[in-house]
């Protein structure tokens, strides 16, 4: 995924003998990605890393299940701001919204830490922070996070989130993330990566512009339950240590923060299609970053995009903020589903309308997907009527 990272105090070689400062053997564990052919990340443990066992699982989210009658091929508008689960954690607090096989795009909004450890073994984990902050808690160390960040957590990350007011700049804090799960795994789109995997020079940002942790060495923090996610179940461990007693670590699967306006967009001489704004990329999807930028600089450009048939993916957007040339009736927290089979485009007004605007204030995350989406009853509940209908003058 990324180069190299060493954190703590790790060997000359892997697979030979690592003592602590106390003269006791550590346990090398080995984290891959595709077998052995990937990416992965050796750890070194103050005691054996798989002596948990199990117990009742200490939390669960909902799982995506399709509407039981498939919906009417349509334009749709969700309302994020709509969901929530009282008294949630950053796990229990999760709301699917659509889904296909290779990923699921949820809401959560919690307003407690988790007090156990989380392990997703079915996909890499991506979180937009929409509004909030705190800090992730991993074997890798820890993760400060804000609004306006992604957090990225690799599949088999020991983890839990802590929302406390130590662990964030403020005493009070919302919190309205949009989540991903990967099946597939997230990775820097190709175009933007050299031959030796090194971001390019004309890639829309550097390895600068991502934040990595903050190793401590091995913790403690007296929690010693772990839920794991694998084949759409979840399980409970009981570990006799704290599963983050890590005392060093090296390789190139770990987790990471990407602020999104540490994006560099790209103005052309008329409409660049969304492939420019791609950020990330996983299996049958690309997702895109939309930030405050310079449109495009033809004398006669129409920086409003243009109606669009995509016929192959389907189109998932989740506004931020700003001024969303293109639609009218959305706002922070808004999500629109744009399926295939039907084009969509602008608002009545907004095509011609964009005509000499010189740059956009707008902040999106949009994903493209190759299979097509489906709606949950959760989306239902929080659909905005007439949304279809809008585009009609």
């Amino acid at each position: 995924m990324f180069e190299r990272t060493v954190c703590g105090s790790v060997p000359k070689k892997h697979h030979i003998i690592h003592k602590g400062g106390d003269g006791a053997l550590l346990h090398e564990e080995c984290i891959t990605q595709e077998g052995f052919e990937g990416p992965y990340t050796i750890a070194y443990h103050l005691r054996a890393p798989h002596l948990a066992q199990p117990e009742a699982p200490r939390s669960t989210w909902a799982l995506p299940q399709p509407l039981p009658a498939a919906p009417s091929l349509a334009r749709r508008h969700y309302l994020s701001g709509n969901l929530a689960v009282p008294g949630a954690t950053p796990t229990t607090s999760r709301v699917p919204v659509l889904f296909n096989g290779d990923l699921t795009i949820g809401i959560a909004r919690p307003d407690k830490s988790d007090d156990h450890y989380v392990v997703n073994a079915d996909g890499d984990e991506l979180f937009y922070i929409h509004e909030g902050q705190g800090t992730v808690v991993t074997q890798f160390g820890d993760l400060p996070f804000a609004a306006d960040d992604y957090v990225f957590l690799p599949r088999g990350t020991i983890y839990r989130f802590d929302l406390s007011p130590s662990a964030s700049s403020s005493s009070s804090s919302r919190q309205h993330w949009l989540t991903f799960e990967l099946r597939g795994g997230l990775h820097i789109p190709r175009q933007w990566r050299n031959a030796v995997g090194q971001l390019r020079m004309d890639a829309p940002y550097c390895h600068r512009d991502f934040h990595k942790v903050r190793f401590k060495g091995p913790v403690d923090e007296g929690i010693r339950s772990v839920v794991v996610k694998r084949n759409d179940a979840f399980h409970g461990f009981l570990s006799p240590d704290s599963p983050l007693d890590v005392v060093g670590w090296d390789g190139s699967v770990y987790p990471w923060v990407f602020p999104i306006l540490n994006f560099q967009p790209r103005a052309g001489l008329v409409h660049l299609p969304p492939t420019w704004h791609g950020t990330f990329a996983t299996r049958g999807a690309l997702i895109c970053s939309f930030v405050p930028r310079v449109v495009d600089f033809h004398p006669d450009a129409i920086p409003c995009p243009y109606p669009h048939s995509s016929v192959d993916v389907d189109e998932f957007l989740f506004y931020c903020r700003g001024n969303f040339t293109s639609r009218r009736g959305v706002g922070p927290g808004s999500m629109s589903f744009h399926p295939a089979g039907i084009p969509h485009g602008p608002h009545p007004g907004a095509y011609a309308g964009s005509i000499g605007h010189k740059t956009t204030t707008e902040l999106a995350v949009m994903l493209d997907c190759v299979l097509p989406l489906k709606a949950t009853a959760q989306a239902a509940s929080v659909e905005a009527p007439g949304y279809h209908q809008s585009f009609v003058p």
